[in-house]
């Protein structure tokens, strides 16, 4: 615990730290500012194919939980870049100081080291994904107020509007942070993993930006091949799995069932082969940590 409050204090030094969190306040205010003062013209884009008689609802649509959802359906494409940026220094930092060497001389072992620099990182995308919910959510509802919330959904070929009343939203937040908390940690725990064979952070900084990147467009490729043998893979396929918590069900005559979620083993599914990611990359840390030689 005495390391982990060192670390937690080494992080809360950095400048890099609150550039994230500032970076993040920044994009959510331009987004609440665009939307409250010309919100309605995206509404009617995206309404535009849909019948009169849905006309009330455009007014009412605007508003807190949707705000977030909107936000959250861009940001958090960005925020892996703001996670490297503290979690790639976390070996590789130590090295560019010259403090490895001391460190490892302390009466602690390379693993609890390794586990405890994951831990610090983890608590700091906990605190990111905090920070977001106060800015994206609390921050948005003041300012739009609640209401039933709608989602717009590609499925196929075929666009889909579904209506989630307000009643039935928040505890789908929760659990979409929840999912990204354990999302990011696979951000850090492979920037952790990169910063062991750097003497500075800006090559595993740079590095996990572009795994993440190539993995990405990997997993927006649609080919038979790569889907069936390189999308399953790839951790970035389910790092938006978040949204399946907002994919409510339906009855036959298409009325939404309060409560509910259309593919829940699909999520279960996606969060236990992150968990996988996570462990296979922290243990991979640890192995290769114990057999390095520190020279700086």
């Amino acid at each position: 615990m005495n390391l982990l409050q060192i670390e937690l204090f080494k992080i809360s030094r950095r400048p890099r730290t609150y550039i994230a969190f500032a970076a993040i306040a920044a994009i959510v205010f331009i987004f609440q500012f665009a939307f409250k003062a010309d919100g309605q013209s995206y509404m009617n884009l995206m309404l535009q194919s849909v019948k009169d008689t849905f006309e009330f609802e455009r007014v009412r649509a605007i508003n807190g939980y949707f705000m977030c959802y909107i936000i959250l359906n861009t940001l958090l494409i960005q925020v892996p870049i703001l996670v490297a940026l503290i979690a790639a220094d976390s070996i590789s930092g130590e090295a560019n100081m010259g403090t490895l060497r001391l460190l490892i001389s302390k009466p602690i072992s390379r693993t609890q080291l390794i586990l405890v620099k994951f831990a610090a990182a983890t608590i700091f995308t906990i605190l990111l994904l905090i920070w977001m919910a106060i800015t994206s959510l609390v921050f948005s509802l003041m300012i739009f107020g609640a209401d039933d919330m709608l989602i717009f959904r590609s499925k196929g070929d075929e666009s889909q509007i579904l209506l989630i009343t307000k009643d039935d939203v928040m505890w789908r937040y929760m659990a979409a942070f929840a999912y990204a908390t354990v999302a990011l940690t696979v951000i850090a725990a492979l920037s952790l993993f990169l910063s062991i064979f750097a003497e500075n952070s800006i090559g595993p900084i740079i590095a996990t930006v572009c795994i993440v990147i190539v993995c990405t467009i990997i997993s927006n490729i649609n080919v038979p091949i790569i889907d069936k043998n390189v999308k399953p893979f790839l951790f970035t396929s389910y790092l938006v799995g978040w949204k399946g918590f907002f994919y409510i069900s339906t009855t036959d005559e298409g009325v939404p069932i309060k409560g509910s979620i259309e593919n829940w083993p699909s999520i279960r599914n996606s969060l236990l082969i992150l968990l996988a990611h996570i462990g296979l990359l922290v243990t991979a840390s640890v192995i290769v940590f114990k057999k390095k030689d520190i020279l700086s």
